[in-house]
């Protein structure tokens, strides 16, 4: 009866159906040169290739399945490190812009201020009073802006 208790609380340990064993650098090289030459796997070339580098040709197939996968991955990686680079490109492009708006709205403001004189002008990017009229400008800042 003892010997039942202590069988039945030990961990049953089963031994793996098979063993994975890593390929040599030969096999992956065979493996590297079959999948650039064509990446999609018929069975004559799987059952050929596991014959010539003697693995199952489910590891073949899986080999095959696997590295499509990676580069798809790579591929995904790197159009996304492509998308980052044109991002951080058009977030300087913008910024780059709105200064040469600025400075576009600044010189438009001293074009009008030289027209129109100090008591109409106002900054174009939005000196209004709180009714949406403009402000009046000093005389002597008008005078310093438009260089006189």
């Amino acid at each position: 009866m003892d010997d039942f208790f202590h069988t039945q609380n030990k961990k049953h340990v089963h031994p793996p159906k098979h063993v994975k064993k890593r390929l040599n650098p030969d096999q992956v090289r065979l493996l590297e040169t079959s999948f650039a030459a064509n990446n999609k796997l018929d069975a004559e070339l799987k059952l050929r290739l596991a014959k010539q580098l003697g693995i199952p040709p489910r590891q073949v197939a899986v080999w095959f399945q696997n590295k499509r996968a990676r580069r798809k991955t790579q591929s995904l990686e790197q159009q996304l490190e492509n998308a980052l680079v044109e991002k951080r490109r058009l977030e300087k492009d913008v910024e780059r812009l709105q200064g040469e708006l600025e400075k576009a709205q600044e010189m438009a403001a001293l074009a009008l201020m030289k027209q129109t004189g100090p008591q109409i002008c106002c900054n174009i990017s939005g000196s209004f009073d709180e009714n949406g009229g403009f402000l009046p400008i000093d005389g002597e800042l008008f005078a310093s802006l438009i260089g006189e």
